[in-house]
């Protein structure tokens, strides 16, 4: 039996999928403060223009430069596994793959955008990005890709994650980064949230904040700002995933996958692995893709449909996205990458179009599947992938169920080996599930009442 799959440096996509051209019902414009769609331009402070015109296009195929592939050569294609030991412990007639993205040097997928974005600032003439990061995953993936690419780069890093998770703050130092804790005493909007909440976890909307202000206020103009989830130019950048594994499977004479799953804060692994799926299920393939978040930080489960800013200084384009509201502080569970009250509007508008079943699950169960797979398959999951897996073998199970041979696909999108100190404090019993309490939910959306809303218009295909 064949249990893991790889790909010559040839057979290498040379095209990232864009699933804005083929989404029945189309995005929804970003909105500026005054309510109406921002332009390009308007963007140009933020990002430079040859990544702004990624995020406005339609395009269904875009080439992925020579120079771009020859740093993703290093890690990719990556492996696609059989997880025949965790088949066998759950007694399941489905078969189980996962793809592997925690073999890149950082250790998860992130940096398949993180190269991307590095090399189209430095074309543009860019010095220097600024980024937030949660976990640690993207910040980390961010310095590898500026020290790679000669750029300098700023990473300012959720405090509980910075406090819970020194080795990703090591591993961004190694490559030459500079790593702080978030909220900072370094910026406008990380002094006023300090002066409210001294003794505020943190969070991604406020690290945005943060990394967009010491972008945009720099008076040389050789600093943008970096994004490591949510926007349309990074869903693109990850398609990469779901594209290789497509070829992984036909060489495994694979002719159709039924569940498709991966773990979603901003949406970035889970789209990079689903978006080519969504694509055969919009041309009539019949599968079930399946995004799942941590039942505290509930965004595509509990949360509405609306327009909203992605970060809590409101200085990002308001974004028709689920979202908790901007001003939202999620529980400090040990799933950082999942912290994130919004999700990405290309995830979104799939979810409102019926082609996504969304699920959140509870910390407990995640680590528990983390062990599982662990004790199975060998590897040690990132926290995030936890609720990948925690699925999975939920659909495993209900395979079993209904004895039907299922194949399911999942993304492993990065290792745990800096994650340690969470599965310590599970096996020690310290960790504990936390359902958002719906008056928190209520209370963080009260912002929401005065904005813009967006249409909720969809074909009802699905």
């Amino acid at each position: 039996m064949t249990t893991k799959v790889f790909l010559n440096e040839d057979e290498i996509p040379r095209q990232w999928y864009n699933l804005a051209a083929d989404l029945p019902t189309p995005l929804q414009p970003p909105l500026g403060p005054d309510g109406n769609p921002i332009t390009p331009d308007m963007l140009a402070p933020v990002f430079p223009m040859n990544l702004i015109e990624q995020e406005v296009s339609t395009e269904r195929w875009i080439d992925i430069p020579e120079e771009i592939l020859g740093i993703l050569y290093r890690w990719r294609p990556s492996p696609l596994h059989r997880a025949i030991h965790l088949e066998k412990a759950l007694d399941t007639p489905a078969k189980i793959y996962y793809k592997n993205e925690g073999v890149s040097p950082p250790g998860s997928h992130k940096p398949n955008t993180a190269v991307a974005q590095a090399w189209y600032n430095k074309q543009f003439g860019i010095e220097k990005l600024t980024t937030e990061t949660g976990a640690g995953q993207w910040g980390s993936a961010l310095a590898f890709a500026c020290s790679i690419l000669g750029l300098e780069c700023k990473v300012f890093m959720v405090r509980i994650s910075f406090d819970q998770k020194p080795f990703r703050k090591i591993m961004m130092q190694t490559w030459g980064a500079d790593c702080i804790a978030s909220p900072s005493e370094e910026t406008n909007a990380g002094r006023e949230i300090l002066k409210k909440m001294p003794d505020t976890p943190g969070s991604l909307g406020i690290a945005i904040s943060e990394a967009v202000e010491a972008a945009v206020t720099d008076k040389s103009g050789k600093t943008r700002y970096s994004l490591g989830s949510v926007l349309n130019h990074v869903m693109l950048h990850q398609t990469i995933i779901g594209l290789e594994a497509k070829k992984q499977l036909d060489k495994l004479g694979v002719k159709k996958v039924d569940v498709v799953i991966g773990c979603a804060g901003g949406g970035s692994n889970f789209a990079g692995l689903a978006f080519p799926f969504v694509n055969d299920k919009i041309n009539g393939a019949e599968i079930e893709i399946i995004p799942v978040e941590p039942t505290s930080c509930p965004t595509m489960t509990r949360a509405p449909f609306a327009y909203d800013h992605g970060d809590i200084a409101k200085m990002t384009p308001l974004l028709p996205m689920y979202s908790l509201g901007h001003d939202f502080v999620p529980p400090p569970i040990h799933a950082g990458g999942l912290r994130y009250h919004g999700m990405s509007p290309l995830v979104s508008q799939a979810i409102v179009e019926g082609l996504l079943k969304p699920r959140a699950i509870h910390q407990m169960e995640c680590y528990d599947a983390a062990v599982l797979f662990a004790r199975t398959e060998g590897i040690i999951a990132a926290p995030e992938t936890s609720h990948a897996l925690a699925a999975t073998i939920q659909e495993a199970k209900k395979a079993k169920e209904e004895g039907k041979e299922k194949t399911i696909l999942f993304n492993m999108s990065g290792h745990g080996l800096m994650d340690l100190g969470g599965y310590e404090r599970f096996f020690q019993g310290a960790l504990e599930d936390y359902p958002l309490p719906e008056e928190e939910i209520k209370k963080s959306l009260e912002p929401l009442k005065d904005l813009p809303k967006p249409s909720t218009a969809k074909t009802g295909k699905w």
